[in-house]
């Protein structure tokens, strides 16, 4: 195969371009949905991967109510949480029924009649079939002061005029549980939001600082973490709680608890940060950043970190759970929140004894929300994380 010969300088170089009129239909056209795509934002493509992932979708949406039903926790419970029943010490869980004897009366519950068993000592409830307590809604009961601003007794349901409803059960001061559960839902989860954005700022700086610069400031930040890492967690979160003083507020008491946490939980995603920036920092991107004089606050927020964004997300999503657990587990040991405020660990320090728990097996219903926020938690984590990755 030859090669066409070269024109001899200075000869009229010969038109190659085509002076038929141009026809738009013969170039190629994108489809619609390929148009979509290919025109969609960054967000709207996450956003559509996420969707597909109907595990973190339903996640999202059980945790998004529950959040939301924190703002107003005092109109959803049927009682206020310090209401005492002392007349339904340890009271079993009612049922709610719809028909009474082949009639629709609506729900409601029946009566409890209570009598000691004088060989276990086991408080025994039997409903009375002839006392139907119909359950109220959007009514007025227990006052109480929404976000300790202004008082109101409204409620989303509440019990019959004298009578009673308890559908988790009442404690050992005859308090209501599944009010005490909403209650204790709004402390629970923001201790979680506070407790990560404290492990998250320090995570970022710390981390990001040791895998940016590296040296001697990435020397002396991993043996921070070596130290901080090998105490054991629980008696350094015993020693911690052990500081506060017992005259310090059940609010203060929280802030402490939640920085408390924040300190202990952020050694992990430093590490991780750190590894991160040490392998994205020798990209041409980052030389181009500092070449323009760009200076290393803007260099990792805008250019490193975007680049781990997956990460982060799932580093987040893991350690709120993680967080919870940890105030479950220090209230749990009568270290942590103290009543009269109440959380889900508070509650389930009703059931240390065993005894108790094989009496009155409901004390342990604050745990399945524990679990539920937790499963949640994960399975958004998952579906946030494939939805940032790029790669996926």
């Amino acid at each position: 195969m030859t090669s066409s010969p070269l024109p001899p300088p200075g000869a009229e170089l010969r038109h190659c371009v085509s002076d038929k009129p141009f026809d738009p239909s013969s170039i190629e056209r994108l489809s619609p949905a390929q148009e979509r795509v290919y025109l969609a934002s960054q967000l709207r493509l996450m956003w559509w991967k996420f969707r597909r992932h109907r595990a973190a979708v339903v996640s999202g949406l059980f945790l998004a109510v529950l959040y939301i039903s924190i703002l107003f926790c005092e109109v959803l419970a049927p009682y206020h949480y310090q209401t005492r029943n002392i007349d339904y010490l340890y009271a079993p869980p009612q049922a709610i029924h719809l028909f009474h004897e082949g009639r629709f009366v609506g729900p409601f519950v029946y009566g409890l009649n209570y009598s000691l068993n004088m060989e276990t000592l086991k408080r025994e409830y039997t409903p009375i079939l002839s006392q139907i307590h119909p359950v109220r809604f959007l009514c007025r009961a227990d006052t109480y002061e929404f976000w300790g601003v202004w008082k109101s007794d409204v409620h989303l349901f509440c019990p019959a005029e004298g009578g009673t409803l308890f559908l988790l059960g009442t404690d050992r001061l005859g308090r209501d549980v599944l009010s005490r559960i909403i209650y204790g839902a709004r402390v629970s989860l923001t201790i979680g939001l506070l407790g990560v954005a404290i492990t998250f700022l320090l995570g970022l700086i710390f981390g990001g600082l040791a895998g940016y610069y590296g040296g001697l400031v990435d020397l002396v930040v991993q043996r921070i973490i070596e130290v901080l890492q090998s105490l054991p967690t629980i008696p350094l979160w015993l020693a911690l709680a052990a500081i506060m003083p017992v005259t310090w507020s059940p609010i203060v008491v929280y802030f402490g608890i939640t920085v408390i946490l924040g300190l202990v939980e952020w050694t992990g995603l430093a590490r991780a940060v750190r590894s991160k920036l040490l392998s994205l920092r020798e990209e041409d991107y980052v030389l181009a950043a500092q070449l323009m004089g760009a200076s290393p606050y803007r260099i990792i927020s805008r250019h490193l970190v975007p680049g781990f964004m997956s990460h982060l997300i799932a580093s987040a999503t893991l350690a709120i759970p993680s967080m919870i657990l940890g105030e479950t587990a220090l209230s749990f040991l009568g270290l942590g929140l103290r009543p009269p405020i109440t959380s889900w660990g508070v509650m389930l320090t009703e059931a240390q004894n065993i005894n108790i728990v094989a009496l009155y097996p409901w004390l342990l219903t604050p745990a399945i929300p524990v679990i539920l926020v937790v499963l949640a938690f994960n399975f958004l984590g998952d579906g946030l994380r494939d939805a940032a990755d790029p790669y996926k």
